[in-house]
């Protein structure tokens, strides 16, 4: 099995998972962009965005557990390369629907940063529902994805 013809670099030519080897890639200037959708009730998203909750501040809670995801992931995701990452910025805006967390993550580095931007919006969003859970258990994470990345031998890509 070729695995470059497959496009599945997590795999040898016998099958076997394996971490890529990036120790030939140049360092480059990479950049994720990825986001997460909470539905919330109005009165929910209300109380969010005015930072009434019973439990307190949820943006500011979910800005600093979105940074924590980034910067977990390599022990989040088996074959995912541990990056020194550069910068981290976490929005959290209200939707019509309840709330978007848009993780932007860069790296000056030999592999991008999609997984960190994804992971720090998946946890933001988890942890969204922890701060409103007494107040909303039918609360819905999703989609979370990635909107864009730049920087590597493969350029640039936008949903």
């Amino acid at each position: 099995m070729d695995e470059h013809a497959a496009g599945l670099t997590h795999l040898t030519e016998s099958g076997e998972v394996h971490m890529v080897d990036v120790s030939a890639k140049s360092v480059a200037a990479r950049t994720a962009i990825a986001e997460a959708h909470v539905a919330l009730s109005r009165s929910v998203r209300e109380m969010v965005f005015s930072g009434e909750l019973p439990k307190g501040d949820a943006l500011a809670v979910v800005r600093v557990a979105a940074i924590m995801g980034a910067k977990s992931t390599p022990q989040l995701i088996p074959l995912c390369h541990p990056v020194g990452l550069d910068a981290v910025e976490v929005e959290v805006e209200p939707t019509e629907t309840g709330a978007r967390i848009v993780v932007t993550a860069r790296v000056e580095g030999r592999t991008g940063v999609e997984m960190e931007a994804m992971t720090g919006a998946a946890v933001g969003a988890v942890t969204l529902y922890d701060m409103i859970k007494g107040v909303d258990r039918g609360a819905v994470i999703g989609p979370v994805q990635l909107l864009s990345k730049s920087g590597g031998s493969s350029g640039e890509w936008r949903r």
